[in-house]
């Protein structure tokens, strides 16, 4: 098998990943908040991180160097995922997913500026075409604009903060001590705000394989978009991910009566086009 189909392969499982996550936060999200799905999520993640670094030999990748950093990483992550959990519960997933995909257009601009990355004019279009997008799919001039349909926008902006402070860790930082403490670090977030109240809910039996699934698929799709882009190049990979809006519309429909709005169709598709287009510009010139 060529290393492009095996790459396309790998983000496949990366898609069916997101997918399964996201319907499970849904699912579960009658027992437990958002902190407390932050909250398990992590924990089971922090012990599949410990084992996998155990059985493979690379505990010893784990660094304090940089903590400073990995603090701001995780507290933008945590920050982002539980606005996700929370629009996956309110906002019709095929919106959330795709008010998501302008994350790598957030992330262009917030690499210029802190990482001194140069701001080209494909990338300042391919910014507001994005921005363009999510203005189409929620449309603040006809439709009550409220945190409802903020969060997944927020949740795209701080997993681009998240995603380029990522790069700045991955120049000193091996995966396992980026992944030890994104799960350590998140437990004890989502410890301290789901037990501000002194009242943590325990999942139920029915819900504790859905926790498991959310832990397990976040671990799992960030290993599959991993692998498939060190296989085949980003021009090819990442508008694979894209088929993950088709999937979630069809899934929503399904299971939760969702009618797939035009505008979110159209919105999708300047974003999408937006992050393509500036994929292969990317790609040609390096």
């Amino acid at each position: 098998m060529s290393p492009v189909l095996r790459g396309c392969l790998w983000m496949s499982g990366a898609i069916l990943s997101f997918s399964a996550m996201a319907i499970a936060g849904r699912e579960v999200s009658t027992n437990l908040d958002t902190f407390e799905i932050m909250l398990y999520r992590s924990l089971i993640g922090f012990l599949i991180v410990l084992a996998v670094a155990s059985l493979a030999g690379t505990r010893g990748d784990i660094k304090t160097d940089r903590l400073p950093l990995h603090l701001v990483r995780n507290l933008c992550h945590f920050t982002a995922q539980n606005l996700w959990f929370f629009a996956i519960t309110v906002v019709p997933l095929a919106q959330v997913f795709a008010i998501e995909f302008s994350a790598p257009l957030w992330a262009l601009l917030m690499s210029a500026i802190i990482l001194n990355e140069r701001l080209t004019k494909n990338r300042v279009i391919a910014g507001i075409a994005g921005f363009v997008g999510i203005l189409v799919i929620t449309r603040p001039g006809v439709n009550a604009i409220g945190w409802a349909q903020l969060t997944p926008a927020l949740a795209a902006i701080g997993f681009a903060a998240s995603a380029v402070t990522t790069r700045l860790l991955t120049r000193t930082e091996r995966i396992t001590s980026i992944m030890f403490w994104l799960t350590g670090m998140q437990f004890v977030f989502g410890l301290i705000c789901a037990g501000i109240d002194l009242d943590i809910a325990v999942p139920t039996a029915a819900n504790l394989p859905l926790v498991t699934v959310i832990a397990i698929c976040g671990v799992t799709a960030h290993f599959c978009l991993t692998t498939a882009l060190s296989l085949a190049p980003a021009s090819i990979v990442m508008p694979i991910d894209f088929l993950r809006l088709p999937l979630i519309a069809a899934i929503g429909a399904l299971m939760y009566s969702e009618v797939l709005d035009v505008y979110v169709s159209l919105g999708a598709l300047i974003i999408i086009t937006a992050n393509y287009a500036n994929i292969r510009i990317e790609t040609r010139k390096s």
